[in-house]
């Protein structure tokens, strides 16, 4: 005899559950964790357990931890908001252009255009040609440059979520607009940008995120101490033969603690903007 399968009323529940369960595995206790050993002290730090702390010690962390090398934490909270702050502006207002163009105007090269914008996402970047290409260009060791890298790195997709979301736009808006004599340019910064504002949140979330966590592309292209980013900084309390974990998991929360803010006061608007995006493309 089969076994009694659950009414069907109480699956949702049972999804929903295992899906917390999933969330709590995943997030919550690794989180939990560094915060654990951010409090404590070194010694009771290099056990790595789940133990609760006889002594809190998170103050004196974090005053050691932005004292490092004369304040470097700070140096590198700079540089990571320019670049991100820098690279999100650009890819917004680039990817925006972009996805009105290929949504709105029909031509022969849309296709040749989609191809290079899909190949962005399929295709791994090439480290060492694009450091021939920055030193070439005098950008390598450079802010600007790294701004420009995380911008390239990040158009595709932005591209491909305005492209879906503006597709769902009346065209008729662009029409009347167009009969009461705006220019092109009018139309989109005038008519379209205003309605892309949920979008636009997403993609700022998103890359902001994204960016302001990368490790790999400023340890390739922006390497120097007057360089460094949040990042980078893990590498101040490691070393060949010891590592001070109270103080690198104290960093670690530290860098971890922005983005995780931004993350949930905007969790809304990047589903809102993502799901509008799918249903209208």
């Amino acid at each position: 005899m089969s076994r009694a399968q659950p009414p069907k009323r109480w699956r949702p529940i049972v999804v929903g559950l295992l899906t917390m369960a999933g969330f709590l595995l995943t997030f919550v206790v690794p989180f939990l964790f560094i915060f654990l050993q951010a409090v404590k002290d070194r010694r009771a730090a290099n056990k790595l357990d789940f133990t609760w702390p006889d002594s809190w010690h998170l103050w004196e962390n974090i005053v050691a931890v932005v004292q490092t090398r004369d304040y470097i934490l700070l140096l590198a909270y700079f540089n990571s908001i320019v670049i991100t702050v820098g690279a999100v502006t650009l890819l917004v207002i680039f990817a925006s252009m972009v996805g009105y163009v290929l949504s709105r105007r029909r031509s022969r090269l849309n296709g040749f255009v989609m191809a290079l914008v899909l190949a962005g996402l399929m295709i791994p970047p090439a480290v060492v040609p694009t450091i021939w290409v920055l030193q070439g260009l005098t950008l390598f060791k450079t802010i600007h440059g790294m701004i420009l890298i995380q911008v390239a790195y990040g158009l595709s997709f932005s591209i491909l979520l305005y492209r879906a979301f503006i597709a769902g736009i009346p065209r008729e808006l662009d029409e009347a607009a167009l009969i009461d004599g705006a220019k092109p340019w009018q139309i989109f910064f005038r008519v379209v940008l205003p309605l892309l504002r949920p979008v636009t949140v997403t993609n700022i979330v998103v890359q902001s995120i994204g960016i302001f966590n990368d490790f790999t592309n400023p340890l390739y292209y922006l390497p120097g101490r007057e360089n460094v980013t949040v990042q980078l900084t893990l590498f101040n309390f490691q070393s060949q033969f010891s590592t001070q974990y109270n103080l690198l998991f104290t960093n670690i929360l530290l860098i971890t603690i922005p983005p995780l803010i931004v993350f949930i006061f905007f969790n809304r608007q990047i589903v809102a903007g993502m799901t509008a995006g799918a249903v209208k493309g």
